[in-house]
């Protein structure tokens, strides 16, 4: 799902920062893009259930399709529909990679699954959507770890600034991760009011 519009662009249409970079800009210019970015909106309950739905898509990378297939999963989950589906994106091979520090960025993380470079539980995965289960063993393949971003990744230089997400054992000089359990909605490092996002297609 790779977009040609800038990062920080689409970042400030949607009020989050997707990249480091954005981060810094998002800093200088924390209103929407364009010449009418600081005019006062109307906002309709359609557009902010829209709005969060567009965020979240955002925040993984994904299709509007593999959205709406996830939420389709999500509904038969007992308990809350929203939180079940952030569970369900954050299981994503290439969200996991991100999460785990050995990727800056989801594109990036996205990029590192597509070409091959990682495996699960010893067999090579490049599918950015396959669903990690709790005790499968993610690592960069062997053929890969001399890359340049496997180096950075090696020396913590993806790692976040806050804690590795405590349903992941990282362990980045040997650049694997193990999912130890299935992660928990408040553990998720996600801007989004899933409730607004279910609402939208529940409509």
């Amino acid at each position: 799902m790779n977009q040609s519009r800038p990062k920080v662009k689409k970042s400030r249409a949607l009020g989050i920062a997707l990249t480091p970079k954005a981060v810094k800009y998002f800093e200088q210019r924390p209103y929407p893009p364009g010449e009418h970015g600081r005019g006062r909106k109307q906002n309709s309950d359609y557009k902010v259930r829209l709005l969060e739905k567009q965020r979240l898509r955002a925040q993984y990378d994904i299709s509007e399709r593999q959205m709406a297939r996830a939420y389709e999963r999500a509904r038969k989950v007992e308990g809350k529909t929203g939180e079940a589906l952030i569970v369900e994106l954050e299981r994503r091979l290439d969200a996991l990679v991100l999460r785990s520090g050995i990727a800056r960025t989801i594109y990036q993380a996205r990029q590192m699954v597509v070409h091959g470079h990682i495996e699960v539980n010893g067999r090579k995965v490049d599918k950015p959507s396959f669903r990690v289960r709790p005790e499968d063993v993610v690592a960069v393949r062997e053929r890969s770890r001399d890359k340049h971003p496997f180096q950075v990744a090696r020396e913590g230089g993806y790692a976040t600034d806050g804690e590795t997400p405590r349903y992941l054992q990282v362990n980045l000089k040997a650049l694997a991760f193990r999912l130890d359990r299935d992660p928990n909605r408040k553990e998720i490092p996600v801007i989004c009011d899933e409730q607004l996002v279910v609402e939208y297609y529940a409509r």
